[in-house]
């Protein structure tokens, strides 16, 4: 049976607690295999998979008190205790887009208060980690009234509600490993939100490593959303879209084999490929720096003269997301330290790995 999205329409009810809170942390996530170009309704052109990190985090407060007329949204928003009004036509359309499938949001007044352990505006995806800890505080009210909501479905329709706010937002709701996008090439995936990937993974990646080097922490060049739509006309799009359905197969040998080799290389050309497309769009953007590419140069040199397995990736941004085992830290992270910190902006990176989703924080 395909799911559709009536699957999440709730039956008609009413929430029948006045007032009250809810608290959410939920991770950031990097993309391997990458999603770029959307479809209506946030619908990915292609399939991704991403490592759900454990540090990035969004932590949100979401107060709820019902109000005399529901007939429209009402809301505030506060950045670490900050009042942040330019954030609300963002959580206004999200609200639109999610009404549907949460039909008690004009009946409550919500003040949204929300903070990051990641600098803001670093540069690392705020919208995926707040995005889904958003769904998760607003679907924490529905269960509310609706105790009798499996796990299973909790967590589909939170990742479903995040897509609607930010599409890798619904890679943020569970660990380790999340496939969004239906593909052939893993059982149970789905357009309409992530799910945990399903198949062998060698112990290699369990604590696999992130060090996020914040090269440019100003505001994206091209938002997201720009970036997108130029795939609407692209002339390589067709063959992108087939090249990831085509990587998340090949990717299933590689994990649960742990041939880093073979996962290095394919990351990579997964990262570079990303800005590839955006360099080929119409307008074109290049979204490296300079100090981008020297980070680059310097790991696949540091790479060849030690056999070690570092490896990077890219968002669609300029900052470096170094990947490496465990127990090959120490010496990377000394290499790290030493000789590519100097190119981060202010000196600033982070360190982080894989982990394994949201959690409710109780009151």
């Amino acid at each position: 049976m395909t799911m559709t999205e009536q699957h999440f329409i709730p039956k008609e009810y009413k929430i029948s607690k006045e007032k009250g809170q809810v608290t959410w942390e939920s991770p950031s996530n990097i993309a391997l295999v990458k999603y770029w170009g959307k479809k209506k309704h946030q619908i990915p052109e292609n399939p991704s998979i991403s490592f759900t990190l454990n540090n990035c985090k969004t932590i949100t407060t979401l107060s709820y008190s019902k109000k005399e007329s529901g007939n429209d949204f009402s809301f505030e928003v506060f950045l670490d205790g900050e009042k942040k009004d330019d954030f609300k036509p963002k959580i206004k359309t999200f609200f639109e887009r999610v009404e549907a499938y949460l039909p008690f949001l004009k009946d409550f007044h919500f003040k949204i208060e929300t903070s990051n352990t990641f600098p803001h505006s670093s540069g690392i995806a705020s919208s995926a980690s707040g995005m889904s800890a958003m769904a998760l505080c607003l679907l924490s009210l529905e269960k509310l009234n609706n105790p009798e909501i499996t796990d299973l479905y909790f967590y589909q329709k939170a990742s479903f509600l995040a897509r609607l706010g930010s599409g890798s937002a619904c890679r943020s709701i569970e660990g380790d490993l999340i496939v969004w996008g239906e593909t052939k090439a893993v059982n149970g995936s789905s357009d309409l939100f992530g799910v945990k990937y399903p198949y062998q993974v060698h112990e290699i990646f369990k604590e696999y490593q992130d060090t996020i080097l914040l090269v440019d922490k100003g505001e994206k060049q091209v938002s997201s959303t720009v970036g997108h739509n130029l795939m609407y006309e692209h002339p390589y799009a067709e063959n992108r879209f087939k090249q990831a359905h085509e990587n998340l197969e090949k990717l299933k040998p590689i994990l649960e084999s742990g041939d880093l080799d073979q996962f290095i290389a394919l990351v990579e050309s997964e990262a570079l490929t990303l800005h590839a497309m955006m360099m080929t769009s119409m307008p074109y953007f290049i979204l490296m720096k300079p100090n981008t590419l020297e980070i680059i140069n310097k790991i696949w040199n540091f790479r060849k003269n030690t056999g070690l397995h570092i490896g990077f990736t890219l968002d669609a941004g300029a900052n470096v997301h170094i990947l490496y085992p465990k127990n090959e830290a120490k010496v990377i992270l000394e290499f790290i330290k030493n000789e590519l910190v100097v190119y981060c902006q202010n000196e600033q990176y982070i360190c982080d790995q894989i982990g394994f989703g949201a959690n409710q924080i109780k009151e």
